[in-house]
């Protein structure tokens, strides 16, 4: 365990007392090394505004549950981590500005590999220190940052260095001056007579000092004051509506309905009560699921604001998460809204109700549901919150905001993206909530996925959600899975559908040669399977495949050349301000890759140089029909497993006339589609 320090309780105990108020101070002093950690996942000025303005709500929230078992700064760079793959997940995030070449090399790293660099190397942790804060043994994370630093180099300079095996593991330890005395001195002998574990050292040490060089200097970051200025203001605006008291109180009432004698009579004799009961009384298809396989408690609360209707129907919860059903009815015109977690909706007593091991997912919005199509002022929906910490509770749900609805538009998730429009009051609700158990399977399957080691690990089986854990061999790093996609799972002859929003990393699986997953399923309503089969929907691969372009600026433009089975054209080389070179490959057809790994290297090598990119591209379904994203408007979600191919990318050289030497592939990324099933017995 890393001794706490007497500064860390202290720092807690004011925060307690004093509120989000002395969070937000506290980061502030802490803004610089915070704000370079999160450069390197998104590197976006409004992103980066986002990820600080989390963190802080997060850290106020958890702050109760901090047990002074790590330092106050590691805990908290724990939840930043977090809240960094939590952003970072769905963006494709492109080097610019300095040290271009460190961010790209970075970004070709595992995760791992690439956060405990990070933590070591920009945010100054010890090696226990970081291995705790990701949560993995000290020996794996010597592992992870040779690995990584190896990586680097080589995505750096492009050489190869040959020292000795034997040496190498203990390249760490003597740039941190850890090792111990004799095995020191019988190093240094060794490195004496070496030339080449001399360069291989020196050239594994220049990776470190270029990352906390990188740290030290800030490389030309904006202005931070102004940034945490607009981070207070979200945060003073969020305290405020915190703090207004309620307009409406709430009327609490029981559902009744009448149901036909013979019906219920009928209905208890073949067992079948649930079904033909909800069947007739609950209106929320959704709801209406989960009551009739006796899952989940119908509630009636009810909230009035501003001509809107809010109306709590049903709740289901279980380690997994916590399901609200609601209906809202806007009373004065003919518009329908939608309830969002965080944007606008926030739970009062989630510190003390709540578990914080995972983010609520959002649920897109059913228009074409049949509940939803009766009548323009009413929408029946659901919102997703964190579990329960306990097994029983009273959650405190407070509304301020809700999303309006566009149910003629083209969006196909009901509502405008870039410019939502809001309705504003105040509903307040006090809910109650019974954990319902979940099931357990521990799995021992594995199999292969084109030549990669694959592994099923998990299943658990909720009352709202069927999860499945697996993990993926990353040892093999010319050729590795970055993710798995699944098209279903069936359970004694039932199927139920991949959820394609419910899906990410996890740390379940401690193993530094494994990425593990969960991906999310629809709910099997308390099926007790034998055996599970798995069916494989695609798979998105990086492949590495290093290759140097030379630019012959004697020739005229276009010039080819070929890379992985592909004629890539170089279309324009325009030395200017800023230089323009632009490279394209049109024909998509049977082609290898679908996103390129590339990077413009300038005559003089060693000066930082900034790269601006934009790339053009077309969707093509697994039937081989073409979408192009800019000759108007099609649904994506009504797309047969699409794939994106980059047709076309312009590169913009920042400088006075910047003349470009080369072109460097590292590598590309495409996707594969998968038949295979996977039968799994359980224990």
């Amino acid at each position: 365990m890393i001794p706490v320090k007497m500064d860390s309780i202290s720092t807690v105990a004011v925060m307690r007392e004093r509120g989000i108020e002395s969070v937000v101070d506290w980061f502030d002093r802490h803004k610089q090394s915070f704000y370079t950690l999160g450069w390197f996942y998104l590197r976006n000025q409004q992103q980066m505004e986002e990820l600080i303005y989390r963190s802080i709500l997060k850290v106020h929230k958890e702050l109760p549950r901090y047990k002074n078992e790590t330092s106050f700064e590691m805990w908290v760079t724990s939840i930043f981590i977090y809240t960094c793959r939590e952003l970072s997940h769905d963006n494709d995030v492109q080097a610019s500005g300095g040290n271009q070449d460190l961010f790209q090399a970075l970004g070709h790293l595992e995760s791992f590999e690439k956060e405990a660099m990070l933590l070591t190397y920009v945010k100054g942790f010890s090696q226990e220190e970081a291995a705790q804060i990701l949560q993995v043994p000290v020996d794996k994370m010597k592992d992870l940052l040779f690995s990584g630093i190896q990586s680097v180099r080589k995505q750096l300079s492009g050489s190869a260095y040959h020292g000795c095996k034997q040496y190498q593991k203990n390249y760490i330890d003597y740039l941190e001056k850890s090792m111990d005395r004799p095995e020191k001195i019988e190093f240094e002998k060794h490195l004496y007579h070496c030339q080449d574990c001399q360069e291989d050292l020196a050239t594994f040490q220049d990776v470190t000092v270029k990352l906390m060089d990188f740290t030290k200097g800030a490389n030309g970051f904006p202005e931070l004051t102004p940034f945490m200025e607009n981070v207070k203001k979200r945060l003073t605006e969020k305290e405020k509506h915190r703090q207004q008291k309620s307009k409406k109180r709430i009327r609490v009432g029981l559902v009744f309905a009448s149901v036909f004698a013979v019906v219920i009579g009928i209905a208890f004799i073949t067992g079948a009560f649930n079904y033909v009961y909800y069947g007739w009384t609950e209106e929320d298809e959704q709801l209406r699921a989960f009551l009739q396989h006796d899952l989940g408690q119908r509630v009636n609360l009810e909230a009035e604001s501003e001509g809107v209707k809010i109306k709590i129907t049903g709740v289901v919860a279980d380690d997994v998460q916590t399901l609200v059903f609601y209906k809202i009815e806007d009373t004065e015109e003919d518009h329908q809204y939608l309830m969002n977690y965080e944007e606008g909706l926030f739970v009062e007593n989630e510190n003390e109700v709540m578990s914080p091991q995972t983010y609520p997912r959002f649920y897109m919005p059913n228009l074409k549901a049949e509940m939803n199509t009766k009548e323009k002022n009413v929408f029946y929906g659901r919102v997703g919150l964190r579990p329960l910490s306990k097994d029983t509770a009273t959650v405190k749900l407070n509304i301020k905001k809700l999303m309006k609805m566009i149910p003629d538009s083209d969006e196909s998730i009901g509502f405008n993206t870039m410019n939502i429009e809001y309705k504003t009051g105040e509903w307040n609700f006090e809910v109650p909530v019974s954990k319902q158990p979940s099931i357990e399977y521990v799995l021992k399957e594995q199999t292969e996925i084109h030549g990669i080691p694959f592994r099923f690990h998990k299943l658990t089986i909720a009352p709202t959600a069927t999860i499945l854990e697996f993990a993926v061999f990353i040892g093999q790093p010319e050729k590795r899975i970055d993710y798995v996609d699944f098209d279903n799972l069936e359970v004694n002859n039932k199927k139920v559908k991949a959820d394609r929003f419910g899906g990410g990393y996890t740390t379940s699986y401690q193993d530094a040669n494994w990425n593990s997953f969960r991906t999310q399923f629809d709910p099997l309503y308390g099926e007790k399977p034998s055996e599970v089969t798995v069916q494989l929907k695609t798979a998105y691969f990086t492949f590495e495949d290093n290759k140097s372009i030379e630019f012959d600026m004697t020739q005229k433009y276009p010039q080819t050349f070929e890379y992985a089975g592909s004629t890539i054209s170089i279309d324009k080389v325009e030395v200017g301000q800023p230089t323009t070179v632009v490279i394209s490959d049109h024909e998509i057809k049977n082609r290898a890759y679908e996103t390129l790994h590339v990077n413009i290297v300038g005559e003089n090598e060693n000066e930082p140089m900034s790269v601006e990119m934009e790339t053009k591209g077309v969707f093509v379904d697994r039937n081989g029909v073409e979408y192009d994203p800019n000759a108007g408007h099609f649904d994506f979600e009504k797309m047969e497993q699409p794939r994106h191919f980059i047709t076309e990318q312009t590169f913009k050289l920042d400088g006075n006339k910047v003349i470009p030497k080369r072109i460097e592939i590292f590598g590309y990324n495409t996707t594969k589609y998968l038949d295979d099933a996977v039968r799994i017995e359980l224990e």
